[in-house]
């Protein structure tokens, strides 16, 4: 039987030939061993027939194509007949046998089982596919045109050649795979650029085959007569439409991964930027108008004519950290002219492929010199600028180019440009929608915080309030100092369960609402009290809204809060709690400890009370009043939190202002994820010098000693032209308690930045200012009182009440 050698790289026949010797007249004289293993018939049984004999089907030896006449060597094929009567196709080779004359006598006609092996050779060198023989003995590579990498039916196919040593070794791997298992396997090739044919590592890379990719097909070739493999036998198939089809659409799955994963604009663009560089571009740009970056909502449908935009990301494939590639600095503003394609692509709406070639394309380059400068430098062929439009409105423009052994963008390019574009966009317009609601949230929560905390006498104070850092939104938080009569001071802070411009809304309500009922001069737990009240009612009206109406959520409203009332005279500051984080002090001494207090029920929660706790503070101690953002956290609750708060007062300095700056540094991280609220306050004390106090019968007779001892007290502190109006203040107040109140009567002078007179007795009725008819005996004192002083006022205690009145020093 006869078999092809893959192994020397020439055609031959490595077992024995079957030949057959004819007579000029196609008689077969002559009939060999091999003969008889292909067809089958012995000698005798055939030398001294026809040759035709032997032919299937009718006709003469012609019709096959072999012709005895002439003298020339003959090629071509027949179909045989078996001795058993099965057909056998062979390549049949016809050499005249010549006498001394040089004519012809006889044939000699070799046979072989299938194809002609030239036919074999020319279909393998002719294949459009890339096709490679590898012997396993030698190690030597037969390949055809298209695998060695000149294109289809190129010449010089065949050859010996062995792998070098850099060849690609996931492929080389495989040979030896299928040669040592005598499996077939199958091996993907995505070639990197520039890439060179399967099993031809060696030679040039393919100036066609820019992003070729391979599946090659790898099969054991065996000896038909031992069963050994004595080769491998490849076919490539070019996939590189189908690799690069994958390669976008993972390209595409990615940039859902990658782009838009915050809500801030530019980072969101260079997201964009750094996901196409280097899989799609060498270099990327992305310019937004400036409206965009303020939140604020673009003009709907494209951009007109020249357009101002300002370069918020970029990237390039050069190596570090830097772009040169870049005209124009990160922040920087650039105008864009009609003609040039980022204009003309944000005119249209639509993307534009340009490069060298484009008339416009040059003349947008030659307009600005260190445009120019960085195309001759990098050799920028090739720009897709591509819109940035979302909800049809447009944002911005990204902008896609190649340089110099980059191959031009194609159309397909521009689509998978369109479509990053398109879920970038969508990216950065939430971002800008974010911007915009989180701006107008921010600026509602501000407007409703204290700008400047009003001026008092009984403690120092300094704050700060940060917003949170991450996509909650803002909250609820708050703070105020509200200056009471008598030199005392409110100190509250407080916090509206959730986040956003509805918990902002609730915090002005309540904050408005506290200041309200702390004019009023309620003790504490009474102004929890009704508090509590208010807030159960804005529950109900929420539950009353309209459901379709936007911004209405559903559900019950809670907040916490801490109210204190700091009396800088008895030194004693008293607190009441509605589910808050409880205070805490630093004494004078150094020591900090958190303030235990008998904690409330959240607000809204109604029908519990509300307790007050006294504590009386040495002057200078200092109170930290904060919300649950500043120590509560993932990892911590608010017990430890509290504790490092301690430590941190504990190391303070002695500004207030670097105090604040010293704890938040200390307990929050660099992006808190709850809004933070912290109210320092540093007591003060009045000293005896300061206060002046008298019991006083209820007599009216005794009222003109009062203003004497007023009188005396007034010149002890050089306040004599203050005397005048103190007498009228005191002469009236003290003759409302005898005639309407009860006893104890007091009375009391209080000088700080004002002077405050204060009458206490012990009944709840508090007086009201009226107009006095012409003929009325009463009516006229209280009138008198608020024209003479800058105010006045009535505050109940638990033991009666307290009417005061306040008016300026005199100069000096």
């Amino acid at each position: 039987m006869a078999t092809f050698d893959q192994g020397n790289g020439r055609s031959g026949w490595s077992a024995e030939v079957a030949t057959v010797t004819l007579s000029l007249d196609g008689v077969i004289t002559g009939w060999s061993e091999g003969a008889r293993r292909l067809l089958g018939h012995r000698a005798p049984e055939v030398v001294g027939r026809a040759a035709t004999d032997l032919l299937l089907g009718d006709g003469a030896p012609e019709a096959t194509g072999l012709s005895l006449t002439g003298s020339q060597e003959w090629r071509g094929t027949a179909a045989l007949r078996h001795r058993d009567g099965h057909r056998v196709e062979a390549t049949l080779h016809a050499q005249p046998s010549q006498g001394g004359d040089g004519t012809a006598r006889s044939f000699v006609v070799a046979l072989s089982p299938g194809p002609d092996p030239t036919m074999v050779q020319w279909a393998f060198d002719q294949s459009s596919l890339a096709l490679s023989t590898h012997a396993t003995a030698s190690g030597a590579w037969r390949r055809n045109a298209v695998a060695r990498g000149g294109g289809e039916h190129a010449p010089g196919s065949g050859g010996e050649r062995r792998a070098p040593a850099f060849a690609e070794e996931g492929f080389l791997r495989c040979v030896r795979r299928v040669a040592e298992e005598g499996s077939p396997l199958r091996y993907e090739c995505p070639a990197p650029e520039p890439t060179c044919a399967p099993g031809d590592t060696a030679a040039a890379p393919l100036a066609s085959a820019h992003h070729r990719a391979w599946v090659i097909e790898l099969w054991p070739v065996r000896d038909p007569g031992t069963g050994e493999v004595v080769g491998v036998g490849t076919a490539a198939f070019d996939n590189s439409d189908q690799h690069t089809a994958r390669q976008r659409l993972a390209l595409l799955q990615e940039a859902g991964a990658r782009v838009g994963t915050t809500l801030n604009v530019t980072r969101t663009a260079q997201e964009l930027a750094d996901l196409a560089v280097p899989r799609l571009a060498d270099f990327v740009s992305v310019d937004l108008l400036d409206s965009v970056l303020r939140g604020d909502e673009p003009v709907p449908g494209p951009v007109d004519a020249a357009v101002v935009l300002r370069r918020v990301a970029h990237q390039s494939a050069g190596e570090g950290e830097d772009v040169p590639e870049a005209a124009i600095d990160l922040g920087g503003v650039d105008t864009y002219p009609p003609f040039s394609p980022p204009a003309r692509c944000l005119a249209d709406g639509k993307p534009v492929l340009s490069g060298a070639d484009d008339p416009d394309f040059a003349a947008w380059i030659a307009g600005h010199e260190t445009r120019t400068a960085r195309v001759v430098e990098f050799g920028i062929h090739s720009v897709m600028a591509t819109p940035l439009r979302a909800r049809g409105i447009t944002l911005g423009v990204a902008v896609f180019s190649r340089v110099t052994g980059s191959p031009p963008f194609q159309p397909d390019d521009l689509i998978l440009a369109e479509e990053l574009a398109g879920r970038a966009a969508v990216g950065v317009d939430n971002a800008r929608r974010y911007t915009r609601e989180r701006t107008n949230a921010l600026t509602l929560q501000r407007s409703l915080l204290p700008r400047d905390l009003p001026r008092q006498a009984a403690v120092e104070v300094a704050y700060r309030y940060l917003p949170a850092g991450t996509g909650a939104g803002v909250g609820g938080d708050w703070f105020d100092v509200v200056p009471l009569s008598g030199t005392r001071v409110g100190l509250v802070v407080g916090d509206v369960v959730g986040h956003g411009i509805h918990a902002s809304a609730t915090m002005g309500r309540l904050r408005t609402a506290v200041r309200t009922l702390a004019d009023v001069d309620l003790p504490p737990d009474e102004l929890l009290t009704h508090l509590d009240d208010l807030v159960m009612h804005l529950a109900t009206d929420k539950e009353d809204a309209d459901p379709d109406e936007p911004y209405v959520v559903s559900g019950e409203i809670g907040a916490t809060c801490l109210y204190a009332v700091y009396d800088p005279v008895s030194r004693v500051c008293t607190f009441a709690s509605a589910g808050h984080v409880p205070p805490v002090v630093l004494l004078p001494d150094g020591t900090a400890r958190v303030v235990e207090l008998t904690p409330g029920p959240l607000l809204g929660v109604g029908g519990l009370p509300f307790e007050c706790t006294e504590l009386e503070l040495p002057e200078g101690s200092l109170l930290a009043f904060c919300t649950d953002g500043l120590v509560e956290a993932r990892d911590r609750d608010v017990g430890a939190g509290l504790e490092r708060l301690c430590g941190a007062l504990a190391g303070s300095v002695s500004s207030l202002e670097a105090t604040c700056d010293a704890v938040l540094k200390a307990l929050l991280p660099t992006s808190p994820s709850d809004d933070v609220a912290l109210l320092l306050a540093r007591t003060r004390a009045l000293h005896a010098d300061q206060v002046a106090a008298w019991s006083l019968p209820s007599d009216p007779a005794v009222v003109a000693d009062a203003r004497a001892q007023a009188t005396r007290q007034l010149t002890a502190w050089g306040l004599e032209e203050a005397a005048f109006v103190t007498e009228l203040v005191v002469s009236e107040l003290v003759t409302n308690a005898i005639r309407y109140g009860a006893v104890p009567i007091g009375l009391r002078l209080i000088r700080d930045r004002t002077l405050i007179c204060e009458v206490s007795d012990a009944s709840n009725t508090a007086p009201h200012l009226r107009r006095a008819r012409t003929y009325d005996e009463g009516g006229r004192g209280l009138h008198m009182v608020a024209q003479l002083t800058q105010g006045w006022g009535t505050r109940q205690g638990p033991q009666g009440k307290t009417i005061w009145a306040e008016q300026s020093l005199p100069a000096g």
